[in-house]
């Protein structure tokens, strides 16, 4: 499957709402309290979801049984567990929720449920779907190219991390960090900052320097890793660091020909596209 592994929990959309899914044991896992703001557009869905949890477990329910604590990216950036529900447990939680948004929210989990498994059965599908996500919101095919080749290249570094031993998703976070503060002199966390990002993935707004950059450092990884034969989270940290510095003598190079940042405060998508995406959406 090409996914973006960056986090493994991008989120997914329901009528220009950001609902953000986790893939947990091949299964798509959904954020709960993002749901619950879906259906309820309660100010507080976080209060809202603790009370209605504390109904069920006085009925009976045992929200226990049909939700997981999963890591996903919250507001600040940082991963943290939080209460996630797959379309079974969801579909428990929408019926106890008087919503008019109930009945189209359960046939958009349903596609997203049968999406999911064609993509199992054909990974190529999950692929041409991710471009064709990129092609309506507005970005070109030179740069969906090179979106799709970072999400492969990507890929192959977790999965690289995966066989030598690298299995928490935190592990993943910390050297995805030291890649980015090697190539870029800052963490995820502060370059999301920077462009002003909250939940949005940060690769999505990304200028093209950037992306050739984040491709490098992760390629970069990748090849000294491999040529190091590095084993567990230790050796693969410094690989990281190590494949970061690569592209980081690479950035630093052209910012000095060039006399300008690669790091901009600019979001790929010019303000006034997105807000008319956001509003279509």
């Amino acid at each position: 499957m090409v996914s973006d592994p960056m986090t493994s929990a991008n989120p997914t959309l329901f009528q220009g709402r950001q609902v953000r899914k986790i893939l947990h044991n091949e299964e798509w896992f959904f954020s709960v309290v993002d749901v619950v703001a879906v259906l309820t557009e309660s100010v507080d869905a976080s209060a809202y979801w603790r009370k209605l949890k504390q109904r069920l477990g006085e009925e009976g329910g045992q929200p226990v049984t049909f939700c997981h604590g999963l890591k996903l990216v919250a507001e600040d950036g940082k991963m943290r567990v939080m209460d996630c529900a797959n379309t079974q447990g969801l579909f428990r939680i929408i019926q106890s929720i008087p919503s008019p948004k109930a009945e189209p929210f359960k046939a958009w989990l349903a596609q997203v449920g049968a999406e999911r498994v064609q993509e199992i059965e054909n990974p190529e599908l999950a692929s041409l779907r991710a471009r064709e996500i990129y092609k309506a919101k507005g970005y070109p095919e030179d740069w969906i190219e090179k979106r799709m080749r970072s999400i492969a290249i990507r890929e192959e570094l977790t999965d690289e991390w995966k066989d030598r031993g690298v299995r928490e998703q935190k592990d993943f976070a910390i050297l995805t960090a030291e890649i980015s503060r090697a190539t870029f002199g800052i963490t995820p966390s502060q370059h999301k900052s920077i462009k002003g990002l909250e939940r949005q993935n940060l690769r999505d707004h990304m200028n093209d320097l950037e992306l050739i950059f984040s491709m490098l450092g992760e390629a970069a990884t990748t090849e000294i890793t491999r040529a190091k034969d590095a084993r567990g989270f230790g050796q693969s940290k410094e690989a990281a660091k190590e494949g970061g510095n690569v592209a980081g003598r690479a950035r630093k190079e052209l910012e000095q020909k060039s006399g300008r940042k690669v790091v901009t405060s600019e979001n790929f998508l010019p303000e006034k596209k997105t807000r008319r995406i956001a509003k279509k959406d």
